[in-house]
């Protein structure tokens, strides 16, 4: 319900794993977020794994596997990005799917999780990344989940992260916040449609 207390139907969500390497880290990281994701009512989400859609570096909108990725990013209302900071930066395969396509993105928000064998968590990704979309017309959602050290955020069994406490109340947070822009410009976009200049 709306303040209005209009019912809404819950907003598509595209979760992209950006991570491509072997031995990454980012499907834990994902498959946290997504069971913590998966606990409302007011988003209905697809992941999206780069691993498993990699794009050419011709950025070739006629590749059969842009076309069969095209639709789902296209029908997404929103976008979180879980991104690993490689050295210093967004990993290749990342920017390459991102770079593949341009109106599928415009007007819609995004937010952004991101970890780091360092001290940054995936900081310095994340404000890349913030550049990236802005050129695509997006929204960057402010608050944002990090984590640093991201070794330390297993337990011995393996279990990530160890003390979720933290992480679910910043995930809370960019949630609330990308569930708002997304409803809010789905429905300014029902009334204008958006046009890139």
């Amino acid at each position: 319900m709306t303040a209005a207390g209009l019912v809404t139907r819950p907003a598509r969500v595209a979760l992209l794993v950006g991570s491509a390497r072997d031995g990454r880290l980012a499907p834990d990281v994902a498959g946290w977020f997504a069971r913590v994701a998966a606990r409302r009512d007011d988003l209905v989400l697809d992941v999206v794994d780069v691993a498993e859609h990699l794009l050419p570096a011709s950025l070739d909108a006629d590749d059969p596997r842009a076309a069969a990725l095209r639709p789902r990013l296209a029908g997404a209302e929103a976008y979180v990005v879980v991104v690993p900071e490689y050295n210093r930066s967004v990993p290749g395969p990342l920017k390459t799917l991102i770079d593949s396509f341009q109106s599928e993105w415009e007007a819609k928000p995004v937010g952004f999780v991101g970890y780091g064998l360092g001290m940054a968590g995936g900081v310095r990704a994340i404000e890349h990344l913030r550049q990236i979309f802005a050129e695509f017309h997006c929204v960057g959602m402010k608050d944002t989940v990090t984590f640093p050290r991201v070794l330390e955020h297993y337990d011995a069994d393996g279990t990530f992260p160890a003390e979720p406490a933290g992480a679910e109340a910043a995930a809370k947070l960019m949630l609330d916040q990308l569930l708002w822009w997304a409803t809010a410009l789905r429905d300014a976009k029902a009334v204008r449609p958006y046009s890139a200049p």
